[in-house]
């Protein structure tokens, strides 16, 4: 059995202590529409969760949207930040958790480690590129660390003395200047 795998069955078996009616699992069709109405492709991890865990509904405390379905899920929460706020939310980070107060739990699935990313907006940010920061190296430690009890969020890490400070994510400023750009209306050539 793979590290992968038995990540998957640790957060499975969680999950359903935890929550014993689960949403039923992903299907395939819905990963591949997800992914059309996203454009670009979910992570391996990602995808797994959503296919072998639930489609959302689990994980730390206000737990995963789900990705397909009626109401709030991942996709729908997508489109309007994308579409209508380049300015502050990147193409390819996917929100996967809703925090409360505007900040998000977030997976860059363009990189491939998918990294999960914190949005926390509430600073009022001259740039938003402050707003982001970096919540966890990969999918599979944020997990691990929800597993655990180690994660930010766990009100014994919170409170401790040397809690840790969250670090700004380094390809926050990039990613939104390369968002803007692909949202720019093309050019308008001057006709002689």
């Amino acid at each position: 059995m793979t590290d992968l795998s038995d990540l998957l069955l640790r957060v499975r078996d969680r999950a359903r202590r935890e929550t014993p009616e689960l949403a039923p699992y992903a299907g395939e069709r819905d990963i591949a529409e997800a992914e059309r109405q996203l454009g670009f492709v979910l992570p391996p991890l990602l995808r797994r969760l959503y296919l072998q865990v639930a489609n959302g509904g689990f994980g730390p405390d206000y737990t995963l949207f789900p990705l397909v379905g009626a109401g709030r899920t991942a996709v729908a929460e997508y489109g309007p930040l994308r579409d209508a706020r380049p300015v502050y939310w990147p193409r390819g980070v996917l929100p996967v958790l809703d925090w409360g107060c505007g900040m998000y739990a977030a997976v860059d699935c363009l990189s491939a480690d998918a990294p999960v990313l914190l949005f926390e907006p509430n600073a009022g940010p001259d740039d938003w590129a402050d707003a982001w920061f970096l919540d966890s190296p990969s999918l599979a430690q944020w997990l691990t660390a929800w597993l655990h009890g180690t994660g930010w969020w766990e009100e014994e890490v919170m409170t401790a003395e040397n809690a840790p400070e969250p670090s700004p994510w380094p390809d926050a400023a990039h990613r939104l200047a390369a968002s803007r750009k692909s949202m720019a209306p093309p050019a308008r050539v001057a006709l002689e």
